[in-house]
């Protein structure tokens, strides 16, 4: 049977870079990933060894729904639950969903197969919360986005106020004497139930309140977390609006997406374009130039989490909580002042 250690030696690239084109992380040049998933495929590899996947055949443990298969910042937090989740002697089953997948469907088909004592969502849309999670029963944490008003018994949440949030990233633009702004990526603000809609709202918010018009048709492209995406909208935006003098990103990955978009086009971070993104993920601090972004607490997210979850799951009577976690502007080098 073919392993994981045939995959690295048949292509030549190390166990480490095998695992992650496995596990979908985006830390994976394009030509590597491509052969390896060549590979996978000519050899009919089932990674049955794969720590992720043994982690999702353990029944009764805690599971973790992660809503997006590249979303660095999430596996940023994911990576501090797991360590909390151990240290408190609890096993783990994370599964890893498309980032439009309805997340509560497939809980509620997690439960009835693996009967989780306890479910945490990382990442999440409020539309499928209101129309499903009433056939869940187990305590559940959603990770990202408020339950608060959502007035479930067995479901607390933690999560910047990504409205907020995005307030304070616009805000700052127009402080650097930016008004010509254009936003990359997420869902357009009609869809409701979507982070990206709450951030999108948070922006204009900003840009009502100082006067400043905001054409969503000229000053708007759509787009996944991911930095493909984010290259591909930023060009598709810089050419139908050549005027934009910023760029708003809903998050860093779309943000260093854009600022190689940008360079491509002959132009220049922050010379041209000012960029400002969202998250606060390692990778910013060593973009060049450093990037400007909102930062959130992981540490505080996963830890308030899980010591919430664990409490609820022992003390039947614990009440759920809801809890906004601060975040940070972090100036960077990527934006000029006009």
């Amino acid at each position: 049977m073919t392993t994981i250690k045939d995959i690295a030696r048949l292509s030549g690239y190390s166990i480490g870079t095998v695992s992650r084109v496995i596990n979908y992380h985006a830390d994976v040049s394009p030509a590597a990933r491509k052969k390896i998933e060549e590979i996978i495929a000519r050899e009919n590899f089932q990674p049955n060894s794969n720590a992720k996947l043994l982690k999702q055949q353990v029944h009764s443990a805690v599971a973790i729904l992660v809503k997006g298969q590249m979303n660095v910042f999430l596996e940023m937090i994911l990576e501090n639950m797991q360590k909390n989740l151990e240290e408190s002697g609890e096993d783990v089953n994370v599964v890893f969903l498309d980032e439009a997948a309805n997340e509560v469907e497939a809980a509620i088909r997690l439960c009835a197969e693996n009967k989780p004592k306890g479910l945490i969502f990382l990442g999440g849309n409020i539309t499928y919360f209101k129309e499903s999670f009433g056939g869940i029963s187990v305590p559940s944490v959603l990770v990202t986005e408020s339950a608060a008003d959502l007035g479930f018994a067995n479901l607390s949440s933690y999560a910047t106020d990504d409205r907020a949030a995005s307030y304070a990233a616009v805000e700052y633009l127009l402080r650097r004497g930016h008004r010509n702004i254009g936003i990359v990526g997420g869902s357009t603000s009609n869809e409701q139930g979507q982070i990206s809609s709450t951030r999108l709202e948070g922006a204009k918010d900003v840009l009502d309140k100082n006067d400043i018009p905001f054409d969503e048709e000229k000053q708007f492209e759509p787009g996944r977390y991911s930095i493909s995406s984010g290259y591909e909208a930023t060009t598709a935006l810089l050419k139908k609006n050549p005027s934009l003098t910023a760029l708003y990103c809903l998050s860093d990955l779309i943000a260093i997406g854009a600022m190689r978009a940008v360079h491509d086009m002959g132009l220049t971070v922050p010379e041209d374009i000012s960029i400002i993104g969202f998250d606060g993920i390692e990778y910013t601090k060593y973009s060049v130039p450093r990037l400007a972004t909102i930062q959130q607490d992981t540490e505080g997210l996963a830890q308030k989490s899980i010591e919430d979850l664990l409490m609820r799951i022992n003390y039947e009577n614990r009440p759920a909580h809801h809890e906004k976690i601060p975040f940070r502007v972090l100036t960077g080098e990527s934006i000029r002042q006009l």
